[in-house]
């Protein structure tokens, strides 16, 4: 792994992966029901639903990873692509006020940018309307190997089916670079693949913090277990291996000590970016050289931030505050 930067040398981190416009449309309790134990957001077809608040934010794994390093005192960069339209000039307006560097980003004309309707009703529950938009047209050929290979640290968020060639350039350049580290949260096409597949063993056994929920560690592993998939991962040669399992907390393994975090009490307004905010807050606490039980408390802190505000960017927690919190909020991580 990676060693971490002294105070005077802020991290070079490279966020890859998708941006996304997000529309934000909180509707009242109203719309809701239960089904089976599940809950229902329903909207009869012909009638019209009152709303309660409509909310335009930046998101997208990649660039809320980027502005949530940014946030905490890295350099921060994002490699994506974005349409030439409103939504990719807002995200690129956006990426400049967070000070995120966005040259690795293409931008193609005449394209339109990824774009979301997420449909709130008040819960911190939500539907996610999405169009990939150009989060689809990452790939080898405008993959910015160059300056991805000056960076001390990879955050690889989840990317679109098409997208997954550039996985080979990254697995070699960490393979080369031996003092450069990587954050992985796999996703969509990469979760349906499976561990079992060469070039996802390839880069495995390169990464040094994964990141899932429990759905998708189960998934991707094809085991009945957290602690069953947590091995055959560490098997495979990750450092370390974290999954989140909701209000049941995170639990995280070196392949020494496996370790077990309580959620934060905290309000829930809304959860998307919760899973991107972990992984940011755990992700410094690596470059920070944080013993893994602070990892675990670093991630949930900036989750609880995010999930107390609507957008996945708004609650996102700087250097000062997650140093601050890290003092004065109490979460017992317990040994397993």
């Amino acid at each position: 792994m990676t060693s971490p930067k002294t105070p005077t040398q802020a991290p070079r981190t490279l966020s890859i992966g998708g941006a996304t416009y997000d529309l934000f449309v909180r509707t009242g309790s109203d719309v809701l029901r239960e089904d089976h134990g599940k809950k229902i957001l329903e909207l009869p077809l012909g009638e019209k639903v009152r709303v309660q608040q409509v909310i335009e934010t930046c998101g997208g794994g990649a660039a809320n990873t980027s502005v949530g390093l940014s946030r905490l005192g890295c350099a921060a960069h994002f490699c994506g692509i974005l349409g030439s339209d409103q939504w990719g000039q807002r995200q690129l307006e956006n990426l400049t006020k967070e000070k995120v560097d966005h040259r690795a980003t293409t931008v193609v004309e005449g394209e339109t940018s990824s774009f979301s309707i997420i449909l709130s009703a008040g819960s911190g529950e939500r539907v996610i309307l999405y169009d990939p938009g150009t989060n689809a047209h990452l790939h080898d050929a405008n993959f910015d190997r160059e300056q991805a290979a000056t960076m001390d640290w990879i955050y690889l968020n989840h990317l679109h089916e098409r997208s997954c060639v550039i996985e080979d350039d990254i697995a070699a350049m960490l393979e080369k670079n031996e003092g450069m580290g990587i954050t992985w949260n796999p996703g969509g096409s990469q979760l349906k693949t499976g561990m079992k597949e060469t070039k996802m063993r390839h880069l495995l056994s390169q990464t040094d913090l994964l990141v899932f929920n429990k759905e998708e560690s189960l998934l991707f592993t094809g085991e009945t277990s957290v602690e069953t998939a947590m091995a055959s991962l560490l098997n495979a040669g990750v450092r370390i291996v974290c999954v989140c399992d909701g209000k049941n907390g995170s639990t995280a393994s070196d392949g020494k000590t496996t370790w077990h975090c309580p959620v934060a009490d905290a309000p829930v307004i809304d959860t998307t970016g919760a899973g991107d905010a972990f992984g940011t807050g755990a992700t410094w606490a690596l470059l920070q050289g944080l013993p893994l039980p602070d990892m675990l408390r670093a991630g949930t802190i900036n989750a609880a931030s995010v999930l107390g505000a609507i957008g996945a960017q708004a609650g996102l927690l700087t250097d000062t505050q997650i140093r601050q919190r890290l003092t004065t909020v109490r979460l017992d991580v317990m040994e397993n």
